[in-house]
């Protein structure tokens, strides 16, 4: 089922569904500062619509092949920062494989010219999912589209300020129908669970497990809080939302491969884009659950941001996580993703169960 998620559009009608914006929101990222007329550190204008974090750079791609990650413990979790991330405990994750970076529009482009497959985004929205009459329904919100980040006009703390539901925004055209079209190297946004899962199953592998992901991604470093070295990671530098002085190189999406792979040989597992795992969302980790641990099941699953509804795990932050609000650049970091909608800054990768 498809379900919108904006908070910015408040009628009556869609305060029950607005619930679930915070998932578009406050686990995408967040904060409010004033804004600068003189532009960024590096005498830049500051982006003032969605496409102005469109990236023209290019990196050298990495190679696909899947990465061995060999089985072993590790202390998954966090209790340094937000609740959510604890308790820590010592877990047990099997070896498995996985993507060495983001699965890529190009990557994404190979499976939808084979299949002829439309995303969520790409299909009109089923006025059912509103519970009212129809005429009471704006009707581009039942146009086809996604969530676009896009920056507000004034400092605010009102997620409804920074996220917009676009019609006509998919993964091929990410800042909607009047930006640039998605480059190839760059991680595939604007998914559903649904299409993430698809894919997967066509490309013969699975989605993660928070367990796997976030041991893959910690590749046995210590834990940390403070935010990433620029060169290691794409996070916004700056005072989120209206502040961006882009020192790493990109105010929005950068390609795969720019940024130092972790000791795994895996790129951009924290910033960048924010990735889905299998597991269903609750706050906190059931510390009895430390071998190859899936989460809760569906029925036990909540999510205090997505209400009524189930939500799944996602990990690492992404390029709108800055350190005066969005402290999630980090292997532990976890919040709840809504199923039925995708963003402009979420995207996967793809685990395997063997070799080829």
């Amino acid at each position: 089922m498809r379900r919108l998620a904006i908070r910015s559009f408040s009628p009556p009608f869609f305060s029950k569904r607005c619930a679930i914006a915070a998932s578009v929101a406050l686990g995408l990222a967040a904060c409010s500062a004033s804004q600068s007329e003189q532009g960024g550190a590096n005498g830049e204008p500051l982006p003032t619509k969605a496409s102005d974090f469109a990236s023209a750079l290019s990196c050298k791609t990495p190679a696909s092949a899947r990465v061995r990650i060999e089985g072993g413990t590790f202390i998954m979790g966090s209790n340094a920062v937000y609740a959510e991330e604890g308790l820590e405990r010592e877990t047990r994750v099997d070896g498995f494989w996985i993507d060495p970076h983001e699965v890529t529009n190009g990557q994404f482009a190979e499976f939808a010219e084979a299949t002829g497959y439309q995303t969520v985004a790409e299909k009109p929205v089923d006025p059912a999912q509103f519970g009212v009459p129809v005429e009471q329904i704006p009707p581009f919100m039942l146009e086809p589209g996604s969530a676009v980040f896009t920056p507000p006009e004034h400092p605010s703390r009102s997620y409804g300020d920074w996220w917009k539901y676009v019609p006509g925004a998919n993964w091929r055209k990410p800042y909607g129908p009047q930006g640039p079209s998605a480059r190839p190297d760059q991680p595939v946004v604007h998914l559903a669970w649904d299409d993430m899962r698809t894919y997967a199953e066509w490309k013969g592998g699975r989605i993660p497990t928070e367990a796997e992901w976030e041991y893959a991604a910690s590749a046995g470093a210590q834990k940390y809080t403070e935010q990433p070295d620029p060169r290691l990671a794409n996070s916004w530098q700056g005072v989120f939302p209206v502040v961006n002085e882009s020192s790493d190189g990109f105010k929005g999406i950068a390609p795969v491969g720019c940024f130092e792979a972790n000791g795994y040989g895996l790129y951009d597992m924290v910033g960048n884009v924010w990735e889905v795992t299998a597991d269903f969302f609750r706050p906190g980790h059931d510390p009895a659950d430390r071998v190859n641990p899936r989460g809760p099941s569906e029925n036990a699953a909540y999510d205090p941001l997505n209400p009524g509804f189930t939500s799944r795990v996602m990990k690492g932050g992404s390029y709108l996580c800055a350190p005066n609000y969005c402290q999630r650049y980090r292997p532990e970091s976890r919040q709840g993703r809504d199923a039925g909608l995708g963003a402009s800054n979420v995207g996967f990768r793809l685990a395997y169960d063997s070799a080829e």
